[in-house]
């Protein structure tokens, strides 16, 4: 992995837990006004272990798109290319991605599985050898199973602790041109990684709420983390429109010559839905 990369990283982790702790520490000084807010977190975030105390099982799910472009370098069999294509992109390209997610929740407890479908796809990428041009498709399949518990449930913030895995399928169809041959390459691989995060949750008024989460990780990948953030509106009491940014970066450059080190990133629009 490139060294900025690895100290961009340093520097996420590092500020991100110092402003856990910080919030952390405040939040206990204040606990005493937790009960006599406790109302309000109800209504804003109705799945807070505050609000969801009565030893049952509850479920919501979370149904997204994300409009994502990429850029990087792919490859198979020692031939790479370097990808570019910008969020704008997707819109001409039809690359887009699809994205399910559910919880489910007792008290403190919490176990979100998120699985994602996406196609990126370049005809201008850039070529790395002997090639003039090139044109690269990527399919990804992302499955992330997650155990989470609440850290800390106070009326202005919630946060939550996760630790799970990230399985990876990635296949990649790489063409080159000019190639006597007429070279082409089809190529795909399976990787898991384990990971660890957050989810902080900080309400900003009965209906409307602010969303980060991110993770961080390594196994069959160098690393691969991601940060999404997502502002959500309540429509109904069981109903929740969520808009925001995703940015997903992994370095994989596995045994069978398959490479793929590249960051995806662009705009998520969701619904989620509590159903008990």
């Amino acid at each position: 992995m490139p060294s900025y990369r690895q100290l961009w990283l340093s520097i996420v982790v590092s500020s991100g837990l110092g402003l856990l702790f910080c919030m952390v520490a405040k939040a206990q000084d204040t606990s005493a006004k937790a009960a006599a807010q406790s109302q309000t977190t109800q209504d804003t975030t109705p799945d807070s272990p505050s609000s969801t105390t009565d030893g049952q099982w509850h479920f919501r799910t979370n149904s997204y798109l994300w409009f994502a472009g990429v850029h990087g370098t792919a490859g198979a069999l020692g031939r790479n290319v370097s990808v570019d294509a910008t969020a704008g992109d997707v819109f001409s390209r039809a690359n887009i991605g699809i994205m399910g997610a559910g919880e489910f929740q007792r008290n403190r407890l919490a176990l979100p599985l998120d699985f994602m479908w996406i196609k990126l796809s370049d005809d201008k990428v850039l070529p790395i050898g002997t090639a003039t041009s090139a044109k690269a498709k990527v399919y990804q399949a992302v499955l992330t199973p997650k155990v989470g518990y609440w850290i800390l449930d106070h009326p202005r913030l919630q946060v939550i602790a996760l630790a799970g895995i990230r399985y990876w399928h990635l296949g990649a169809d790489l063409s080159f041109e000019p190639s006597i041959l007429g070279l082409s390459f089809s190529r795909s691989t399976n990787w898991v990684d384990g990971i660890a995060g957050g989810r902080i949750t900080a309400p900003l008024s009965p209906k409307i709420s602010v969303t980060v989460l991110g993770d961080a990780g390594g196994g069959g990948a160098n690393m691969d983390y991601q940060v999404v953030g997502f502002l959500n509106y309540q429509i109904k009491p069981k109903w929740t429109l969520q808009g925001g940014w995703r940015y997903l970066d992994v370095d994989y450059r596995g045994n069978n010559q398959f490479v793929y080190d590249a960051a995806q990133s662009g705009l998520i629009l969701g619904v989620n839905h509590k159903w008990k």
